[in-house]
């Protein structure tokens, strides 16, 4: 059987939630956190080693609350997300307090990781189908070798991944007729307004979306060699970003480019499972209420391990 690993990207800062460490928010009946049920399915749908990609500031709190327990049952390893990892001959900007997105965040696995992984965020709850459908794909179909990269997404349903306190963004996705993507674009802001969903642009200018569109939230399938392409790629966003104290370098983004210059082949793979998360101080109780019925109807059980 194909090695396969899980990254989890956990080095976020949190703001949006009032500055705690919200991956580490307790929401199953016996302390369990999101990260928890992501680990449960990843193993059960056969990954089977865990990267964490944290800061170091975090990392005596992340092993005492889930680190610590997970390497009891897991091949465990840890990358660190570092706002001065920068390629030689680069300095942090003055002012500068972001971290650099979800590329560089994954770019820290480089060296660790070294087979086929799936990437997904700490603080969502994706459902057990994505894992399974990733895995499958990572294994029996994924080739490393081709001459683009090949690599596979989780197509959510824009209606099943909305928070009811607030706007959210999400990468809106357009497919081809053999179900691979076309293209992705960050869409910021949406939310239901009456009947619809409102949405823009970066600019902030209005787009449309319907709830029925597939959306990425961060659940990729990529072969070891995009590792690669994002170390040389990283230079020249620092090039392009200089001066934008917020520019971020997205895994959205760069797979989108990567799509329209003919490097790389990206299948999705439906999930009709809804996703929930805690991307505000209010969405907390709504997720406590979600695993509740989820073990009530006997999806996980009070204990997961």
């Amino acid at each position: 059987m194909k090695n396969t690993t899980l990254v989890i990207m956990a080095a976020g800062l949190g703001s949006r939630f009032g500055g705690g460490i919200k991956q580490l928010e307790p929401v199953g009946p016996n302390g369990e956190i999101i990260m928890d049920y992501s680990i449960h399915d990843a193993r059960k749908a056969g990954f089977n080693k865990i990267v964490f990609i944290i800061r170091h500031d975090l990392e005596e709190d992340f092993r005492r609350v889930i680190g610590n327990r997970i390497e009891k049952v897991a091949d465990v390893a840890y990358a660190y997300q570092e706002l001065d990892a920068l390629p030689k001959g680069y300095a942090v900007p003055e002012g500068r307090k972001k971290p650099w997105g979800t590329g560089h965040a994954v770019l820290s696995v480089k060296g660790i990781v070294k087979e086929p992984f799936l990437v997904i965020n700490a603080d969502d709850y994706y459902g057990k189908e994505a894992f399974c459908k990733i895995h499958d794909y990572m294994v029996q179909e994924m080739d490393e070798g081709a001459s683009v990269y090949d690599m596979c997404m989780a197509g959510f349903i824009l209606s099943n991944t909305l928070s009811e306190n607030g706007a959210v963004t999400r990468g809106v996705c357009r497919l081809n007729g053999d179900g691979t993507l076309k293209e992705v674009t960050e869409t910021y802001g949406i939310e239901q307004k009456g009947d619809g969903l409102s949405a823009s642009d970066e600019e902030g200018n209005p787009v449309r979306v319907s709830g029925g569109q597939h959306v990425s939230m961060n659940m990729w399938g990529l072969p070891p060699a995009f590792l690669d392409e994002l170390e040389n790629g990283f230079p020249g966003f620092l090039d392009s970003a200089a001066g934008n104290l917020k520019a971020e370098y997205l895994l959205p983004r760069i797979i989108d480019r990567l799509i329209r210059e003919g490097k790389a082949k990206v299948r999705v793979l439906e999930t009709q499972d809804k996703w929930f998360g805690v991307t505000y101080q209010e969405d907390k109780a709504a997720v406590v209420a979600s695993i509740q019925e989820l073990v009530k109807r006997g999806i996980y059980g009070e204990k997961l391990y």
